[in-house]
């Protein structure tokens, strides 16, 4: 699954939750949380790998869950700590849905199960490859992506990744679009300000 993918069902999962447990929008802070967490797995594993050689494959410590099992709920505690649980509440679910989320989309597609992507390291992913560092790698790999995309080759599973995107841009846009909405605060907030101290 893409980051980009792992982002939209991070959000929509928190969203989700917070709607239906707390009766409320995410507000900008969970929100970049969830979407950090929700590719966090990848930022640790696919530098690693492919920039640096220290894990065989793009699947390792970060998909791990005896790595993110324990992280997030380390994650949990502290933040309930700071008095911040629904941080907390983001960053588990967008961290530990980039899980299944890298396994069950193949068996969907494909019929395989590679359940060894989360097991890290009783059952580590056999080597995906040469690579030639974490930049080349993933523009090349995004770049067939988008061509395949732009010539019209559409599978279902695409057709389905495309309308979840545009029902979770949707979403996004009927919690108040969270972090756009406290930027263009914020930026109001600053600029009375300064009108003022100018108009004085």
């Amino acid at each position: 699954m893409w980051p980009w993918e792992h982002a939209v069902v991070g959000y929509l999962a928190y969203s989700l939750c917070c709607h239906a447990y707390y009766r409320d929008s995410p507000n900008g802070l969970e929100t970049i949380v969830v979407v950090f967490a929700s590719v966090l797995p990848d930022l640790i594993d696919k530098p690693l790998a492919w920039e640096f050689g220290v894990f065989e494959s793009g699947y390792a410590l970060g998909h791990s869950i005896f790595f993110a099992i324990p992280l997030a709920i380390t994650v949990g505690v502290l933040t309930r700590l700071l008095g911040r649980p629904r941080v907390g509440v983001a960053f588990g679910l967008g961290y530990l849905l980039h899980l299944p989320a890298d396994v069950l989309p193949l068996y969907v597609q494909r019929g395989e199960f590679p359940i060894e992507r989360i097991l890290w390291p009783v059952a580590p992913t056999e080597p995906g490859g040469h690579h030639h560092g974490f930049w080349e790698t993933f523009t090349r790999m995004v770049g067939e992506y988008w061509d395949g995309l732009l010539a019209g080759e559409l599978s279902t599973y695409m057709w389905f990744q495309l309308g979840l995107m545009a029902f979770v841009f949707v979403l996004w846009l009927s919690d108040g679009a969270p972090v756009f909405r406290e930027l263009v605060a914020g930026s109001k907030r600053v600029l009375l300000e300064w009108a003022g101290r100018v108009t004085d």
